[in-house]
């Protein structure tokens, strides 16, 4: 069994309007809470990490999948959004939405879209970053295969 260690260090500097700073390895960047919730919106915030983090994962495993499965995609393009529900004053990440856009060399060929449209549907559930938030963020896909 291997495990693999990824480490984060992280410099903040005051209150809850501060901007700090984080380091994990390739990923150097400040931070700070959105303009969105009354932060000052410098760099990025862990709304977007956390997006950024299931979006690529994403992305990345039905790319695995499709090629696994000799599916011959001429483009693979995805679009990601967060919802994020304020209520009472407790902010809840409600639902990550996965707009991938596929166009294959083959689109006439009906058994490859079915084929693309299940992998679409299953790289969700396959997703490391998916598995790790299942049952507290909710997840959708809307697949457009071209």
């Amino acid at each position: 069994m291997a495990k693999h260690n990824f480490y984060l260090k992280a410099d903040w500097p005051g209150g809850r309007n501060s901007v700090g700073h984080i380091d994990a390895g390739n990923l150097k960047t400040q931070v700070s809470i959105p303009q969105e919730m009354d932060g000052p919106g410098v760099g990025t915030n862990p709304d977007e990490m956390l997006l950024g983090a299931s979006a690529t994962c994403y992305i990345i495993t039905l790319a695995a999948m499709l090629e696994r499965s000799s599916v011959d995609v001429k483009e693979l393009t995805l679009e990601s959004e967060a919802v994020i529900d304020v209520t009472d004053g407790v902010y809840t990440y409600e639902k990550i939405i996965h707009r991938p856009k596929i166009v294959l060399e083959h689109p006439e060929d009906e058994i490859n879209c079915r084929t693309t449209r299940r992998l679409a549907e299953k790289a969700e559930e396959s997703c490391m970053i998916s598995k790790a938030i299942k049952g507290n963020v909710e997840l959708e896909v809307h697949v457009s295969i071209h």
